[in-house]
């Protein structure tokens, strides 16, 4: 049995030790210190407790008055810095009420979760993951599983997917759907990296075309890569098509902007039963149908027509709003088309030129087809009137908006690009992470009101200091108060606190 022994020294200080008997022998165990004050001693009985409590491991039959296992003396301590454990331990809880822990991979949710806090390359997160929660991987463990991994993505997608259902209420009848590109930091090209038309403004880098589903709150419920050169009006089909089958649904709507729409793609939605609710480019229509909107629709707020076209039900809105935007971007078009062809030695051809006899002048003709057209917005479906009013159809493709949120968080938030990695299996794993953090950050921000940024800020005002007892050798932490913030996140996310 430990006991504490306090013995005066030459100097007249008190000197504090803990000792046992063995054998009618006093064996000194560990000195504490030396103490010239009364505080000064009772802080070093009181860390001589600790040291007992942690060489016995034994519980005291009577319960103490102070809980010596949480006094530290700073002069017999070392400060190492600090965890943002809270932060931790808040985004794992959100990975497990999606679910995304229960393939049981610690690894990967850890990447996912750092992904979140501070995106960086794979090297990178595994050193912050030791940096900002004190949590150790070994690099060549992430190397080693990449091709396991990948292989989850179906899981995860259906994981995903349950719970949109159980928490948003996601019942398969609205899909909202579109596309974006992502880029190399390469010049080099292969069959998954290629050119194409580049959302990012980088034609001249390689990129993939990743296609992504959302439900109606914004939630991902699925994703797509596809060759950087593909059409994006070529992805819809074999998306839906996928998505369809797997989780074997008879007939849903998916809401998609006016890239999607096309004479093959509307005949093989309705093959597959698939409702459709598509943007339409009213430039590209014949003049006989601009001419018939002109005609029939009234210049107000509000005022809407709806007749049969090739591709469905092509319904036109009209807004004042919409009038002045459109007004203003085609007058600045004119005035560059008129500058240009006032400077012949700086001649290129723009919207509203045209080239006659290897000169440019105003093409007059699309000019006045663009002023038929201005604060008109088109929409194709069908859904029938009588089941689906004009109005529905317009507010839901007007939350088409909601997947533009998301790429935001993912390429922004997220950094999803520019991608680093140049194996297919390595590009295929960074994006499954970043579609299971976006899934994360997407449901934190539903749930709380907030954005992720202001989740992360937050969370990392909750920091751990970590403090050795140079004594005992053990670390204790002490972690920072909540403020009203925190308190807002912890009830919104239903977190451990």
């Amino acid at each position: 049995m430990y006991k504490i022994r306090v013995v005066r020294t030459s100097s007249g200080a008190s000197a504090v030790q803990v000792i046992r008997y063995e054998n009618r022998k006093r064996i000194v165990y560990k000195h504490i210190g030396s103490a010239h004050t009364s505080d000064d001693l009772q802080a070093l009985k009181d860390i001589a407790k600790c040291v007992i409590d942690e060489a016995s491991k034994q519980l005291a039959l009577f319960e103490s008055g102070k809980k010596s296992n949480k006094f530290i003396s700073l002069e017999q301590s070392e400060f190492l810095g600090v965890h943002y454990l809270f932060l931790y331990e808040s985004l794992s809880c959100v990975c497990r009420q999606i679910g995304l822990d229960s393939v049981g991979n610690k690894f990967l949710m850890d990447l996912v979760i750092i992904r979140i806090v501070e995106p960086a390359s794979k090297v990178r997160s595994i050193e912050l993951l030791e940096e900002y929660f004190g949590i150790r991987h070994r690099r060549q463990n992430y190397y080693k599983s990449i091709h396991d991994w990948v292989d989850l993505k179906s899981n995860f997608e259906n994981i995903i997917t349950a719970f949109a259902q159980k928490e948003y209420g996601f019942d398969y009848n609205l899909v909202f759907y579109d596309v974006t590109t992502l880029y190399f930091e390469t010049f080099k090209a292969d069959e998954l990296r290629d050119t194409g038309f580049s959302k990012d403004n980088k034609p001249k880098q390689p990129q993939v075309v990743v296609a992504l589903m959302v439900t109606k709150d914004g939630f991902p419920i699925g994703y797509k890569v596809f060759n950087g050169s593909t059409f994006e009006g070529h992805t819809l089909i074999p998306v839906i098509a996928s998505f369809k089958n797997k989780h074997q649904i008879n007939h849903f709507t998916v809401v998609a902007d006016a890239a999607m729409i096309s004479a093959e793609n509307v005949r093989e939605l309705l093959e597959s039963g698939v409702h459709y609710i598509v943007g339409a480019r009213l430039g590209n229509l014949s003049g006989k149908i601009i001419n018939k909107i002109d005609k029939e629709l009234k210049r107000e707020d509000g005022s809407l027509i709806r007749f049969k076209t090739d591709n469905g039900d092509l319904i036109c809105s009209f807004s004042s709003l919409r009038y002045r935007k459109d007004e203003y971007e085609m007058k600045k078009q004119i005035e560059r088309a008129q500058q240009t062809i006032a400077q012949p030695s700086k001649a290129k051809k723009l919207k509203f030129t045209k080239s006659i006899n290897q000169n440019l002048v105003l093409n007059e003709g699309l000019i006045e087809k663009n002023k038929k057209l201005l604060g008109i917005k088109g929409y194709y479906t069908d859904l029938q009137q009588e089941d689906v009013p004009s109005s529905t159809i317009i507010d839901r493709y007007h939350e088409l908006y909601k997947i533009e949120q998301a790429f935001r968080i993912s390429k922004h938030d997220l950094r999803t690009r520019p991608i680093f990695h140049y194996k297919e299996p390595a590009v295929q794993l960074h994006l499954l992470i970043c579609f299971m953090a976006l899934a994360a950050s997407k449901h934190i921000e539903l749930k709380s009101g907030k954005s992720i940024k202001s989740f992360i800020n937050a969370s990392k005002k909750v920091q751990d200091a970590r403090m050795l007892n140079l004594i005992t050798q053990k670390e204790s932490r002490i972690r920072s108060k909540y403020d009203a913030q925190i308190t807002h996140f912890i009830e919104k996310l239903s977190l451990p606190h």
